[in-house]
Parts: structure tokens; sequence; C-alpha cells
């Protein structure tokens, strides 16, 4: 790739196969030989598909422990005129992976971030979940526990639009019974092992799901696809909502009295409720 050396480099987003390793595109091969540098999540894992296409590009690591100056390293690389590709273990970097980080401190310097586009999880099992797809959102992981995750799964349960959810298997089970206690049964899909050598699509209710998988555990990385609310659950949960919130605005007022911000006060109130953090902080800044 042709530069002029008084320029920054660029960062090359490259999308790769999520198991099969046929699934890769003739430009993101090309741009894969042709780098510098191939910043990767795992570089054993990308080592095996740089095998296997007969790629001998220098890799480093860049995961989500990888320190700040190891960031830095790689953006002073780029300012010096290095061209890199940035990979995920799976499909398009930064979904729900650190990559992110990478491309926001190379705009913020002003480096040229390019997609190089390939296979991403969440939208291949929404394509085969047989779930409605003109509209969607992708929620990522789910947080562990606590009072974050109960927020998160409250904000989900009035969400009209299909959603998509990534898990690990030694998860699976919470989260589908959370999920059918916070939004009830809902239809829903749950891909797993996408475009592998034992690829699987489990379709039904959150229940009848959750009863495969009890009877069949699971193995490697699920994605879920789950139908979204209908329009009575919707009404309902907004009714919910103004019937609980001048209780928490009651309380975020007095956690600014003590001397908290309007944002903080919002989150904290939200996680105490299970009320939206937005729809707290809305209503402060309305008052």
């Amino acid at each position: 790739m042709p530069r002029e050396s008084q320029k920054p480099g660029r960062l090359f987003v490259v999308g790769t196969p999520l198991g099969n390793l046929e699934d890769i595109s003739l430009r993101a091969l090309r741009t894969l030989k042709e780098v510098d540098l191939i910043a990767a999540e795992d570089t054993r894992v990308c080592r095996k598909l740089l095998s296997h296409y007969s790629i001998s590009t220098p890799t480093s690591s860049f995961h989500e422990h990888t320190p700040p100056a190891k960031l830095q390293q790689l953006i002073a690389q780029l300012l010096a005129g290095k061209e890199i590709a940035l990979v995920s273990d799976a499909g398009m970097p930064g979904i729900s992976d650190p990559g992110e980080k990478l491309v926001a401190e190379c705009i913020a310097q002003g480096i040229e971030v390019i997609a190089i586009p390939g296979p991403s999880a969440a939208i291949t099992a929404l394509a085969i979940s047989g779930l409605p797809a003109q509209g969607f959102i992708f929620a990522g992981f789910l947080p562990r526990r606590g009072p974050e995750r109960r927020q998160a799964l409250a904000e989900l349960a009035g969400q009209p639009r299909t959603m998509i959810l990534f898990e690990a298997p030694h998860r699976l089970m919470q989260t589908l019974g959370d999920l059918e206690k916070a939004l009830g049964d809902r239809r829903a899909a749950a891909a797993r092992e996408l475009t592998k050598k034992f690829e699987e699509v489990v379709r039904g209710s959150l229940q009848e799901i959750a009863a495969y998988f009890s009877a069949h555990p699971p193995r490697g990385e699920i994605t879920l696809v789950i139908e979204g609310a209908p329009a009575k659950s919707i009404e309902e949960a907004r009714a919910g909502e103004s019937r609980a919130l001048p209780a928490a605005l009651e309380q975020a007022r007095a956690l600014m009295k003590a001397g908290a911000s309007t944002r903080e006060a919002a989150r904290q109130a939200a996680a105490a409720t299970g009320l939206s953090r937005r729809l707290i902080y809305n209503a402060l800044q309305k008052a």
C-alpha cells in the first residue's frame, strides 16, 4: 500500500471469519498481507488464519488486558507512517471487544481508520433467527450481576425491537432465566458455534430454549436473538414507569442535596429502582 512517508499510517479494521476460514474477503486477505503489523486480540488465533493463507505479516497482541502503554506504542507506529490491521478472534473488531479503544484513539489523533467489512455474529444470528429484522438493537453482554444487570434487563423489557445479546456457555442458563423473568416467555433463537462444524440454532420460547440447553449443556459462544415487546407490554411498562418515577425522583433529589451530581443521582436511583437512568435523568433536567 503506497504512502508518503511524511504522512501518518492508517488503521485497517478487518473482519475475520467466525469459524469457517473460507468466510474472508479477498480484500481482507490482501490487507493482512500488505500492512506492516497486525494487532490481534489473540495472536495464536490470528496465526491459524494467517498460516492457512500463507501470510507472514508480524503480529502483536491487543486485548482487554493490554496496558495503555501498548496502545500508545501502536499509535506511535501509526503516526510514524506504519500501517496496522486490527483483528479480533472472530468477526468485526470493536463489537464487544477492546478494539474500540484503538479506533477511538486513532480518531482522536487524526489517524485514518478504514473498515474492511467482514462477518458479524450478531447480524448472522439475526438473519437466521426467524424474528423481525426491520429494526433491532445490539446489547452485547449483559452486566454479570447486581443492580446494573437488573437495570439492563428492565430497559430491555420495554424494547419494541428485536434484541441481540452475546453470552458465554457457562452463564447461558442464568441469562435465559433472567430474561424470561424480566421480559416474559418471548420467542427467541440461540445460535451457537456459528459457521463452525457443530453450528446449532435453537428456536422457540425462552422456556423451550432453556429446557433444551438444560438437557444439552452448551459449548462455545452463544448469540441470543429475542423478540421485542408487544404493544400492550410496552404500554404496561410505561404505566409502571409513571407510577414508580415520583419515588425515584425523590430519591435522586435527596442524593443531589447530599452533593451528588445530577448524572450520579440518576444512576444510583436507577440502580435502586430498576427504572431507566435516562428516564430519571431527563425528568430531573426538566424539573
